[in-house]
């Protein structure tokens, strides 16, 4: 097995300040930018957020394949996470950047344009990122570990962005406002871009293997590989439920508790226990096993979140108090899978003898994109039934169905999309894996169980070296 060091652990999980910042502050607020200050309908608004996230989909595999090609060739994959980080920090300052062509539709196709460049930068960095974990420990423990490390400084990393960022946003004010927040995120970017680089360089590696040959047999891996692919549909619904969530907190802040000021305290309280709760799910993880720590974060989520469907009705600190247990549970949805996914690679890669990590890397963050993307979708759908008035004043007054609509988009419907992972959870690791862990009992994770698997003594190589 092998045990990182402080400085890759730490270094590895400050790129999280990159994944964070893209992956909250568009879900947090395009959908408000666009319905608030370009006056753009919540529908038509949320169609803007989905499409460029769409574009994912179709191309973070060939992200992924096109990271396991330059690992064969260079030995590492820190030239996609340069080139894809720095890319991101330039394209989203220029996406709050509001050049002011005049026009509803002329402002809305700029944000759509730039979005796209956005999505694609975004995925040069977060594939080869999400791949590493694979790479860096064949550890079963250690990955889970690095990957609590991983989750918490997204914690940190989510908690600046998101609430600084609002704070930014409505402290200035109007267009001015967004981009001088826009700026601050992408220097954000560039600072978790530097730190991942610099703190992997010198980490040992397992020996690079050949990448997939063709598609085909790409196309083929994964239709055999059933605890992938269910594994993947949790993440999904689960992503999708988080993305629904945090596209409300604005709309709660202003109209279910009255008080846009809320917004920055509601997300801390809704990510921050995740800074203290790490410990416990690495505990939970080790004794009781990661299928049974993801179930456990399942299901206390979304208790959480069927209580706030009562928001309109309680004071305003038993409200934060259900974000906060809502939070715990977040918190735990986050490492499991990512803990579990390293597993499953490693996984097939020894039954294969080719590269997966790239290209699973890569089919895994368009299932997140697209969840991510399809949540403030929803969400704008949700506002759309409830009569939502859009309009350039961000205060402007709300029928009973809009706020009615805002409290149900976010807590009933992230509740059951959050639940919705439940019954796949069973089936991934029940039925035809079962028992391939050995000792551990969780069948998909039978590479590194017992920190004993992984690449013979000498089969290493450093990383950015």
């Amino acid at each position: 097995m092998s045990v990182l060091g402080t400085r890759t652990r730490l270094g590895y999980s400050l790129g999280s300040f990159v994944t964070g910042a893209f992956g909250t502050v568009p879900g947090l607020l395009l959908l408000p930018y666009l319905t608030d200050t370009l006056a753009v309908p919540a529908a038509a608004a949320g169609a803007i957020v989905l499409l460029p996230k769409a574009w994912d989909v179709v191309f973070n595999p060939v992200a992924g394949r096109l990271s396991d090609a330059d690992l064969v060739r260079r030995g590492s994959r820190v030239r996609s996470l340069v080139l894809g980080g720095l890319a991101l920090a330039v394209t989203f300052a220029a996406l709050f950047a509001h050049p002011g062509f005049g026009g509803v539709g002329a402002d809305s196709a700029y944000v759509v344009a730039v979005f796209f460049l956005c999505a694609t930068a975004f995925a040069f960095f977060q594939v080869p990122f999400n791949a590493l974990p694979a790479e860096l420990t064949d550890g079963y423990h250690e990955r889970t570990r690095l990957t609590t490390w991983r989750i918490a400084v997204l914690a940190l990393a989510i908690l600046t962005s998101g609430a600084v960022a609002p704070a930014i946003a409505n402290g200035v004010g109007g267009v001015g406002g967004y981009r001088i927040m826009g700026l601050f995120v992408a220097a954000l970017i560039v600072l978790g871009t530097v730190a991942v680089v610099v703190g992997i360089r010198g980490a040992r590696v397992g020996r690079p293997k050949q990448p997939t040959p063709t598609w085909r047999e790409l196309l083929s891996t994964m239709r055999r590989w059933r605890s992938f692919r269910l594994l993947l549909g949790v993440y999904f619904v689960q992503a999708l439920g988080v993305a629904t969530l945090l596209a409300a907190v604005s709309y709660v802040a202003r109209y279910v508790l009255g008080d846009a000021d809320l917004q920055p305290l509601l997300f801390a309280g809704f990510v921050g226990p995740a800074l203290l709760v790490m410990p416990l799910w690495d505990r939970v993880g080790r004794s009781g096993g990661k299928l049974t720590g993801f179930r456990v974060a399942t299901v206390a989520l979304a208790a959480a979140l069927f209580g706030l469907a009562f928001a309109r009705m309680l004071p305003t600190a038993p409200v934060f108090v259900l974000v906060a247990l809502a939070g715990v549970g977040y918190a735990g949805i986050q490492v499991f899978p990512l803990a579990l996914l390293p597993d499953l690679i490693t996984e097939e890669e020894h039954r294969t003898g080719e590269a997966r990590a790239g290209v699973t890397a890569g089919v895994w963050t368009a299932a997140e994109a697209l969840g991510l993307a399809l949540g403030p979708s929803l969400f704008g759908l949700v506002l759309s039934f409830g009569g939502y008035v859009s309009s350039t004043d961000a205060a402007a007054a709300q029928p009973e169905s809009a706020v009615s609509a805002i409290t149900f988009g976010f807590s009933v419907v992230p509740a059951m999309l959050v639940l919705l992972g439940l019954p796949l959870l069973r089936r991934t690791f029940f039925g035809s894996e079962r028992g391939r862990g050995g000792g551990h009992g969780e069948g998909a994770t039978s590479a590194g169980n017992g920190d004993d698997g992984g690449d013979e003594e000498g089969t290493e190589q450093v990383v950015g070296a």
